[in-house]
């Protein structure tokens, strides 16, 4: 509508113009003599300008002529579409300048105007695979994803245009949420392009979020082969991939495929600390505790972690504490200053009732780095020793409110998981897991106000020593052990200790 409006507008403007034009010629103008062999024509300036245009429509139409001239010759001399081609080119001139000007359209945001050009370019060229796709860019846009369904099922039904298609199809059902179609339609767009690397990174996603572990994995061997994948990236999410399988295996009952596969994620990743765990407990299996060792050791130099501490108490269940002591020595020898070390060496001590040594290997890593673990260590320790009562509870109190440790963390989105999981519960994030303290959490105020109630006036160190050595000890004085890497626990878990003063803070306000 505008543009017919605009037409007519600007032919009434070019013919108010050559009216002007005409008349300014006759009242100023000066005649025109030509002299053509002796003989003089003179010319009024309107009729001078007349004859310029004649003989430029007639040069015009020469050109035309002679082109149909050369068409009917092709034609006579067997060239049967000559002159359909010859009647076309003009349409297709047309026609492919509606389509570029539908182009621009839709690059500078007009998707209405990239609708209306497309069509006209589809009426003049009859070429779907040209106008089809604008059209359905336009119409997704626009916001009609009703009409770029529709547009990109004629693309999927030609030969020439099916991979846009699809892919156009694809995109739309994963704005949607409709992820079934979604992996249905990327598995018909991977089978006709196997290189398309958006088309294999969206296949990628979606395999993993359905726990299709083992076709997740076909397909990263298709990003290696296309060049889309660094090889040392490609083995790492391998490594993932089978690790993911080999633990859907095991849930299931397939011990055999799930050893297998175990093997072979920690031969792609051996820092990988549950493909190190797995892979130890296959070969404990299969009876080669020193390959477990070794593969143990090999993620430790790695990191440290407690899962790794807990697999290698577990190649010697039956030990002594201070048969494990020593046998832990090579492993504290790697990392002695790291925090899982000190903390390692102080359990090992404090397991053998070495409480000396234990409060030595912990260090200062309850005031610089306090974390529940540390500080329900340091409490066990004190208690070891014969410190007060009041002592033990002021280490269990900060123990309260102190950071959890490391665990677990989505470095895309940062959310804490309680075990590693090869996708995050959050985000959908692949192998997005880290072994890292979680961002600070603000102190409960409701925990913070019954530290009091827990642990009353928390006295000094030493003057509570002095009463207590003036007084005499009513307090149970058997040494707590902490819990031993392999799980065994002694007759006062700490653990124990700290739900109890835990649950004599919530029933403090009741007896006061």
């Amino acid at each position: 509508m505008i543009w017919s409006l605009l037409r007519i507008l600007l032919f009434l403007a070019f013919v108010a113009f050559a009216a002007f034009g005409a008349t300014w010629l006759v009242d100023h103008g000066q005649p025109i003599l030509i002299v053509v062999g002796g003989v003089e024509i003179s010319l009024s300036p309107l009729m001078a300008a007349i004859l310029a245009i004649l003989l430029v429509l007639a040069i015009w139409l020469f050109l035309k002529l002679l082109g149909f001239l050369g068409a009917l010759w092709r034609f006579l001399r067997g060239d049967e579409t000559a002159l359909s081609r010859h009647f076309d080119k003009a349409r297709e001139r047309r026609g492919f300048a509606a389509l570029a000007e539908g182009l621009t359209a839709l690059a500078s945001g007009e998707p209405k105007l990239a609708l209306i050009k497309a069509a006209q370019a589809q009426k003049l060229l009859g070429r779907p695979d040209l106008t089809l796709l604008i059209s359905a860019q336009a119409a997704e846009q626009a916001g009609d994803r009703r009409q770029a369904v529709r547009f990109y099922k004629e693309l999927a039904q030609s030969d020439r245009t099916r991979f846009a298609g699809l892919y156009g199809l694809m995109r739309l059902k994963l704005a949607e949420g409709d992820t079934d179609t979604a992996l249905r339609l990327a598995e018909e767009a991977f089978a006709l392009k196997p290189r398309h690397e958006a088309t294999l990174n969206t296949l990628f996603t979606l395999q993993n979020r359905r726990h299709e572990w083992e076709k997740a994995r076909k397909t990263l061997k298709a990003e290696l082969k296309a060049g889309l994948l660094p090889r040392d990236v490609h083995r790492r999410r391998d490594a993932v991939l089978a690790l993911a399988e080999a633990r859907e295996k095991a849930a299931s009952g397939d011990t055999e495929a799930a050893d297998r596969l175990a093997l072979e994620a920690n031969r792609l990743s051996p820092d990988l600390v549950p493909a190190a765990v797995m892979a130890a407990d296959a070969l404990m299996r299969a009876g080669s505790p020193r390959k477990a060792a070794k593969v143990l050791r090999k993620a430790w130099e790695a990191a440290p972690h407690p899962d790794l501490a807990a697999a290698w108490a577990a190649l010697q269940p039956d030990e002594t504490p201070e048969e494990r002591r020593k046998r832990f020595r090579p492993l504290l020898r790697i990392h002695p200053d790291h925090p899982e070390t000190r903390m390692l060496e102080a359990e090992l001590a404090l397991a053998a009732e070495d409480f000396p040594n234990a409060r030595k290997a912990l260090g200062d890593l309850p005031e610089t780095r306090p974390t529940v673990r540390s500080l329900a260590l340091m409490a066990a320790i004190e208690k070891g020793q014969g410190a007060p009562e009041p002592v033990v509870k002021a280490w269990l109190a900060r123990a309260l409110t102190a950071p959890r440790g490391p665990a677990w963390i989505c470095r895309k989105c940062g959310h804490v998981h309680g075990e590693w999981v090869p996708v995050c519960e959050q985000c959908g994030a692949f192998d997005s897991l880290e072994w890292a303290m979680p961002p600070e959490q603000p102190e409960d105020a409701r925990t913070a106000g019954l530290l009091p109630l827990i642990v009353g006036r928390i006295e000094d160190r030493s003057a509570a020593q002095e009463k207590s050595a003036a007084a005499p000890d009513t307090a149970d004085d058997t040494p707590s052990t902490a819990t031993a890497p392999n799980g065994e626990r002694t007759e006062a878990p700490l653990e124990a200790e700290i739900v109890g003063e835990e649950q004599a803070g919530e029933d403090g306000p009741q007896k006061s």
